[in-house]
């Protein structure tokens, strides 16, 4: 037992933080193939024929960047859509070459710079996290800024439990661009920081702290340390920050407290959800902010103090546990607006996964629709929403890369489920047995193609992870680029990043793929 305790310890370390010791080298090499690239198809189907789909552009929140640009669900409406083509998979290539220092490497959220063209990119580092200046081109690092570990790293080596730093939302993946190209970011210092980034005098990239807002006095913070692994009091980590329509910050902690920063002021206002817990980042409209905690939907506006205030809130069906493909008990969604004054998650019921829309303007319900089979269906990645249709991917049966056994997969399932004329209910349009385990999907509305991160199960044990294009108005599979086999290119709930070259990007375990049209 000692001797299993041990070996269990020393694989938690070695994974958190022996990897971060690795030099990061001056032009870094590929991530290495796991087995089997000779023995699985590179390309399947074939070149796409762009098909936009109707309804209204997102709307640009004046605080944010631009739409597509700027955050890691695409906008302050959380989409997932961009209004530029993606991959045609026309002649796609695959480049592979950049990682956060030595393996692991997953970049949680990439977000690109309009004034220089290049990405901005929030990754891991063993145990950090780290942002990351990156030429969109060859995948090299121009700067990089170490950002404070997070607690649940500590707690993880200490409880020998990987799950701890897995289903940990907080420290700065849900950031966003502003429309100076600031990442505005709250790290696990309890610091909200903006970040410009420029070329210094010796003409070298480098990122520099515009502004710094310390919020250790509004929030617990007696967060597990190295030399205090087990703390007695609270520790309640910031999970997202965006900016409302009326230029305050909004940040959710994990315990349920949300608040405001006035950056003009530096005036801090919180209010909290008692007894509840945030996992998941929100979105901002014109008229209020959408969050959605482990037990109930909110729209909630700042009133002239800056104070987030109730709107509404409705209670959802949370289940009777955490299933697997989740990271805790409720809703895997960050909520998404869209079409004619729609909101929408999923919930967490027992037998089948629902997704539920309702009315922005009073939480009124449009339509609560099962999706998916008997006892396997779950998501934790925000829905895809455009017009009056939104995507879901189900996740069941995905828990973590380290968990998914060789030639695993998830259950799959993705389905389009569009609201019907006048908001008189919903209907599921098609249904696709694509298997997508964990990734944000996202959509491009020029193209009408939905992007998805599949690997299908197989007895020869092959991981064989594909950047997967599926039809917006059939469900039809139209193509599919191997971007590599083996463990390192699991993207461990990573989201797919569509780049305005028409590039998609994709945070793997090894660093970062790039799958892009060569004609």
């Amino acid at each position: 037992m000692r001797r299993s305790l041990l070996a269990a310890f020393l694989s938690v370390a070695l994974l958190l933080t022996g990897m971060a010791g690795v030099a990061a080298p001056a032009a870094a090499d590929p991530i290495p193939d796991g087995p089997g690239r000779g023995f699985v198809p590179a390309y399947i189907g074939g070149p796409a024929t762009p098909k936009p789909l109707e309804g209204r552009p997102i709307p640009a929140n004046p605080h944010q960047g631009p739409v597509g640009l700027s955050s890691m669900h695409a906008d302050s409406y959380a989409s997932d859509t961009y209004p530029f083509l993606g991959p045609l998979g026309r002649d796609p290539e695959v480049l592979n070459e950049a990682k956060g220092g030595g393996l692991p490497g997953l970049c949680s959220t990439v977000t690109f710079a309009r004034r220089t063209g290049l990405i901005v990119a929030q990754c891991t580092r063993g145990q950090n996290f780290v942002l990351r200046l990156i030429d969109p081109k060859t995948l090299k690092d121009l700067a990089t800024y170490d950002l404070p570990p997070r607690p649940s790293t500590v707690q993880a080596v200490f409880s020998l439990s990987l799950d701890k730093v897995l289903t940990d939302t907080s420290g700065g993946a849900y950031y966003y661009l502003d429309p100076q190209d600031r990442a505005v970011l709250a790290d696990s210092a309890f610091h909200l920081r903006r970040f410009a980034h420029e070329k210094g005098p010796d003409g070298e990239w480098r990122f520099k702290v515009t502004d710094d807002w310390d919020l250790s006095g509004h929030l617990p913070h007696d967060c597990a340390t190295w030399t205090n692994p087990w703390p007695k009091g609270e520790c309640d980590p910031i999970t997202s920050v965006g900016p409302d329509w009326d230029g305050l910050i909004w940040w959710v902690t994990r315990n349920g407290r949300i608040g405001t920063v006035d950056p003009d002021s530096g005036t801090v206002q919180m209010t909290r959800l008692q007894g509840e817990s945030i996992q998941n980042s929100f979105a901002t409209a014109e008229d209020g902010v959408s969050i959605v905690s482990d037990h109930a939907l909110y729209q909630m506006r700042a009133d002239e103090n800056g104070t987030p205030e109730v709107i509404w809130r409705e209670a959802y069906d949370r289940g009777s546990g955490r299933k697997p493909g989740q990271i805790d008990q409720g809703s895997g969604t960050t909520p998404t607006f869209f079409g004619d004054g729609y909101v929408a998650i999923t919930d967490n019921a027992d037998d089948r996964m629902h997704v539920i829309v309702r009315r922005r303007a009073d939480g009124r319900m449009v339509c609560r629709i099962p999706v998916f089979g008997s006892g396997a269906s779950a998501t934790d990645n925000s829905l895809v929403g455009y017009g009056n249709s939104l995507l879901v991917e189900n996740n069941y049966g995905y828990r973590n890369f380290f968990e998914l056994p060789p030639g695993g997969s998830s259950v799959g399932g993705v389905s389009r489920v569009d609201v019907k004329p006048g908001g008189s209910g919903c209907e599921t349009v098609w249904t696709s047995e694509e298997r997508s385990p964990s990734t944000v999907p996202k959509v491009s509305v020029p193209a009408g193609l939905l992007y998805l991160y599949t690997k299908e199960p197989r007895n020869d044990f092959i991981d064989a992870w594909y950047l997967t294009a599926v039809d917006v108005h059939t469900g039809r599979t139209v193509y599919k680029v191997l971007t590599g086999p083996g463990k390192w290119f699991d993207n461990n709930w990573a989201p797919i990043n569509i780049g305005p070259d028409g590039t998609a990007y994709v945070g793997v375990i090894g660093g970062l793929v790039a799958v892009r049209d060569r004609e």
